[in-house]
């Protein structure tokens, strides 16, 4: 990946997160799973160490999980998710998001966290600001029918 003919683009999945019971606290099964994200990325770092600077990697569910913890400890699949942005390209630092919190009337159908922002529009200011590809082609060709998702633009250092 690092090379100069390599990808400019990839995607990789780790499966195993569909988590409901026992998730546990800071030494818990997630804790555990977060555990193994980051030694991935580490290990992605120091491949692409020649390229860091204008990494972006964005990683992100399929799913959400619900608010409240379940009788097993775990939580259950849901609607709002979080997506985490990293590498030397990304202009970090901050939390981006309209947070609606986790009160009672807050809650998405009164169990998840509402979703605010469209992970498309994520993926779509990195496209944007990294590669040069315009709101157009990317309404068109790479998210079909999201005219109105805009990309998220100021993502890229």
């Amino acid at each position: 990946m690092a090379a100069d003919d390599g990808p400019r683009i990839a995607a990789l999945a780790l499966e195993g997160w569909d988590t409901h019971a026992n998730e546990g606290g800071a030494t818990g099964r997630l804790a555990g799973l977060l555990g193994s994200l980051d030694g991935a990325l580490a290990g992605v770092e120091e491949i692409l160490k020649p390229r860091w600077a204008d990494t972006a990697i964005l990683v992100m569910t399929e799913f959400g999980r619900t608010a409240q913890v379940n009788g097993t400890v775990g939580t259950d699949h849901g609607t709002g998710t979080v997506a985490f942005l990293v590498g030397g390209a990304i202009r970090g630092g901050r939390v981006i998001t309209d947070w609606p919190g986790l009160s009672a009337r807050a809650l998405h159908e009164g169990r998840d966290l509402k979703p605010t922002t469209d992970v498309r529009a994520v993926a779509k200011g990195i496209a944007t600001d990294l590669f040069g590809v315009s709101a157009q082609v990317l309404a068109r060709d790479v998210f079909p029918d999201t005219n109105t998702v805009p990309p998220i633009r100021g993502l890229i250092a």
